[in-house]
């Protein structure tokens, strides 16, 4: 369930952030893959009409399909149970939910940069980043700061 972080609470999470985010991308390719190659030997299979599969080859890639899509579920729970918010898995973007000015925004991150350096309204998405200047940071407040929820 996502909640409120202050950019320092954020910025320290985000090594476990990234390492989620990246076996969610590693587990989300391999099932692509192997989605794929699951698919063609069905293909092949149909257009060779009754020639006998090869059982052994088929469990093997419908084994691979189901252990791949578990893996991403179990990364993309991991990211959730932080309580950040994942935005897009192929782009790398994750939001973590703040206060701005009395306002919920996002604090916006996405893989290969080297820290929260964006944030935007909930309504605005990755289009509307605007860079973490001073302003920001003197309007803003999280979970974690005194007398705000």
């Amino acid at each position: 369930m996502p909640r409120l972080f202050t950019l320092n609470q954020a910025e320290r999470l985000l090594p476990r952030v990234e390492g989620a985010l990246r076996r969610a991308i590693r587990f989300k390719t391999e099932y692509e893959k192997a989605r794929a190659q699951l698919a063609a030997t069905r293909r092949d299979l149909s257009m060779l009409g009754g020639v006998i599969p090869d059982r052994e080859r088929l469990a093997k890639q419908q084994a691979l399909e189901r252990s791949s899509v578990e893996q991403l579920k179990e990364a993309v729970a991991e990211i959730e149970e932080i309580g950040c918010l994942l935005k897009d898995l192929d782009m790398g973007l994750i939001d973590f939910l703040t206060r701005y000015r009395n306002q919920e925004v996002c604090l916006c991150w996405k893989l290969g940069e080297d820290g929260i350096r964006f944030w935007h309204g909930l309504e605005e998405g990755f289009r509307g980043r605007k860079p973490i200047d001073s302003e920001f940071i003197a309007g803003h407040r999280g979970e974690g700061d005194s007398g705000h929820a």
